[in-house]
């Protein structure tokens, strides 16, 4: 039955996601909602918000609010919150609510700009999608309000070319948010990256801030370490002529040790891995590597077709994963661990491979 789940708990949804692309930012993040999108981000989907300071805020949608569409108290409550709160920007993110009352977001943007004189962009985010499409939506509105303004006023490609002429050697890493990246990783993909031989590692979101944004210009190349941020990587391309490739450093998970030893193990054997699909096909691409395993990846979240291998799966239902594994007879599975609860007859391996937005864990 479509979206019925008796075993796997709620997905973080798409305004989790939005707001997991700007926390770390500098801006100040409105959730327009009465109250409770705002704490299952802060409560649940954003573990940097009981360890770092961040200007996230409930927009308290009343009733009336609501009905009568009234944005122009909305705007007067952000600019009060602006008079006391310092920030760089300014971004609304929507939920259920303003959708079904069919919010116009780019007049909302308008009007806070006129009203604070601070830039403004807004995500048009409903709470139906899941976090991989909001993180996209926040990806593309930031970049495309940031990048363009950088070019113009302080003359980035200017330094671009300086760099690229003393071999100053600058990466973009894309798509990184504690959803899909453990905290400490951050930290390690900056370290793995510098030893392959960059000098300055951009982790847009998570651990640099809205300067590395308004300078990816002179980045030599952008790294997608997720789908959600592969829409912005190709504007990039097109617009600035960044090249842009997919990967990621599977040595920087905290799982990686106890995985790599085990590969061995795969060795004619029917493997599946689920995860967001630019980890999942890192991993594949290293098990077939060193085994002969027929590997297959799936994922719940986006799946591009450019990524895509003959027969990776798009899973959508609980009873679709159920029936799938029962069919397919798969000798392991790498998963969060999450997804076993909804295998009872299932008698193959099962390696754990957490995935925070399915779970909200960070260990199997």
């Amino acid at each position: 039955m479509k979206g019925l789940r008796k075993y796997i708990s709620p997905f973080a949804p798409d305004q989790s996601g939005a707001a997991a692309v700007l926390c770390e930012l500098g801006g100040l993040v409105i959730i327009l909602d009465a109250g409770g999108c705002a704490g299952n981000i802060c409560g649940f989907d954003e573990p940097r918000w009981f360890e770092s300071k961040s200007a996230i805020f409930s927009a308290g949608l009343r009733d009336m609010d609501a009905i009568l569409g009234r944005d122009d108290r909305l705007v007067k409550k952000i600019a009060m919150a602006c008079e006391k709160i310092e920030g760089e920007f300014i971004a609304v993110i929507g939920t259920p609510v303003p959708a079904v009352i069919g919010t116009d977001y780019k007049a909302l943007k308008r009007m806070i700009e006129q009203k604070t004189g601070m830039p403004a962009i807004t995500i048009d985010t409903d709470g139906m999608e899941l976090y991989d499409v909001g993180a996209g939506k926040a990806y593309e509105a930031l970049f495309r309000t940031f990048v363009g303004k950088e070019i113009v006023e302080l003359g980035a490609q200017e330094e671009k070319n300086k760099r690229m002429e003393s071999d100053f050697r600058c990466l973009g890493i894309l798509g990184a948010t504690p959803l899909d990246v453990e905290e400490k990783e951050e930290g390690a993909i900056r370290d793995f990256y510098k030893r392959q031989g960059f000098d300055q590692i951009f982790v847009y979101g998570m651990g640099d801030g809205l300067e590395a944004v308004r300078a990816s210009v002179t980045a030599e190349k952008n790294l997608v370490i997720a789908p959600a941020a592969l829409k912005t990587a190709r504007y990039l391309k097109k617009q600035y002529g960044i090249p842009y490739e997919t990967g990621y450093p599977l040595e920087t998970l905290p799982e990686w040790e106890k995985i790599v030893a085990r590969i061995p193990e795969l060795e004619g054997k029917r493997v599946l891995i689920v995860h967001q699909q630019i980890l999942a096909n890192a991993l594949r691409d290293r098990i077939i590597s060193r085994v002969n395993a027929a590997v297959t990846v799936g994922s719940w979240f986006s799946i591009d077709e450019k990524e895509k291998k003959e027969g990776d799966l798009v899973l959508k239902e609980e009873d679709q994963w159920i029936s799938l594994i029962a069919d397919k007879q798969y000798d392991v599975i790498i998963a969060d661990g999450l997804f076993e609860r909804a295998l009872s007859g299932y008698e193959g391996e099962y390696w754990s491979l957490p995935h925070f937005a399915v779970s909200g864990k960070r260990k199997g």
